[in-house]
């Protein structure tokens, strides 16, 4: 798919079939996900692939969003590895991990695997329930399967977006 088509395509999926991604799909994902930028290429992020029923029902413990969706990544960072930038008041941690993220969703998308972006989801309680490494904080977590095709479509908002003149400002 050309990058406009897979922009314009993208939306968040809210019901998946019980079909898991293919490893090959998934391998091309995760590989999006490791040549994103990230600052002074600290590459300060991690990426769980959780799809055992174990893991899922963790998932399902702490947010109502998977959907059924048969994998989900959770993306966290190592808040010992980040870089401070000038002025001292943010860190990188947060937004490389947004930004391995979005490779991913992009890259699930051109795949043909469906996807949605969760942060509706108790992390700290998450992060305890799947063991996760005290030095590291969940960012977000990934839906990714195949839509159930019954009536599916992008939620009503979807489509609503403001003209660029309330968007951008030349200076």
């Amino acid at each position: 798919m050309e990058f406009k088509e897979v922009v314009k395509a993208r939306y968040s999926c809210r019901s998946y079939i019980d079909r898991q991604v293919s490893e090959e799909a998934l391998k091309a994902i995760l590989e999006a996900g490791r040549l994103a930028p990230t600052a002074k290429n600290l590459q300060e992020h991690h990426v769980y692939v959780l799809q055992s029923e174990e893991a899922l029902a963790k998932v399902d413990a702490w947010s109502h969003c998977r959907f059924g969706a048969p994998t989900v990544l959770a993306v966290t960072y190592d808040k010992n590895n980040v870089y401070t930038y000038p002025g001292s008041s943010r860190q990188s941690g947060i937004e490389d991990a947004a930004i391995v993220a979005t490779h991913m969703m992009l890259a699930a998308k051109d795949e043909g695997v469906d996807s949605c972006w969760l942060n509706a989801v108790h992390m700290d309680e998450l992060h305890e329930a799947l063991g996760l490494p005290e030095n590291e904080d969940i960012v977000m977590l990934l839906d990714l399967g195949y839509a159930s095709l019954e009536g599916l479509k992008p939620a009503w908002r979807h489509f609503e977006r403001k003209p660029l003149s309330e968007t951008v400002t030349f200076m």
